[in-house]
């Protein structure tokens, strides 16, 4: 899909372009940076990536949980919002509501699966914390230990970074990939 999108991204009515403005690309490129640190904490344990093991309901309430209860909705919003900032065409921003929303839905789902698997355990850690990225630690209900920081220096931290640093200096490799199946023949181009 990476490469449909890429493909037709400036596709429909295009209401602005800041693909090519500095100071957009900037802030695009630091929101999209900090969002895969919340899209993708749930592949710390790589044996259930990998189905070596049986994927399970997890209840978590440290990390990046004490922040927001739904880390990839929150790195999905930022990631698409941050995509939709640099290429404001109508194809763009019908696909980022579409992950957006798609992600929006996987929070009433990953709570209702929290809740049957855990019950009242889970609605404990429900009021302790919040789908808005900080919004229980300023109410109060969350209360960040002092060596919190702890909690998110992990190898899988390091590993994102490199990856998403990676994939942005991919970017023209994926470009080019695009362009390539948009002129390939079977489609116009």
């Amino acid at each position: 899909w990476i490469t449909y999108f890429i493909a037709h991204a400036h596709d429909g009515m295009v209401f602005y372009d800041l693909s090519h403005n500095g100071v957009a690309h900037g802030l695009a490129w630091c929101v999209n940076f900090l969002s895969f640190f919340f899209l993708y904490p749930t592949v710390f344990n790589l044996k259930e990536v990998a189905a070596i093991e049986k994927p399970k309901v997890h209840l978590w309430e440290t990390g990046i949980i004490r922040i927001t209860r739904h880390p990839q909705f929150v790195g999905q919003a930022m990631w698409s919002g941050a995509h939709l900032a640099m290429v404001g065409s109508s194809f763009t921003a019908l696909t980022m509501a579409l992950l957006v929303g798609h992600h929006y839905f996987s929070c009433w789902n990953g709570d209702r699966r929290l809740q049957d698997e855990h019950g009242e355990n889970f609605l404990a850690i429900k009021e302790r914390t919040s789908v808005i990225p900080f919004k229980a630690i300023v109410e109060g209900r969350q209360v960040l230990p002092t060596d919190y920081y702890k909690e998110l220096l992990r190898a899988p931290y390091a590993l994102i970074a490199v990856g998403t640093i990676g994939a942005y200096f991919a970017h023209p490799y994926m470009q080019a990939g695009a362009a390539l199946a948009k002129n390939a023949g079977l489609n116009e181009g």
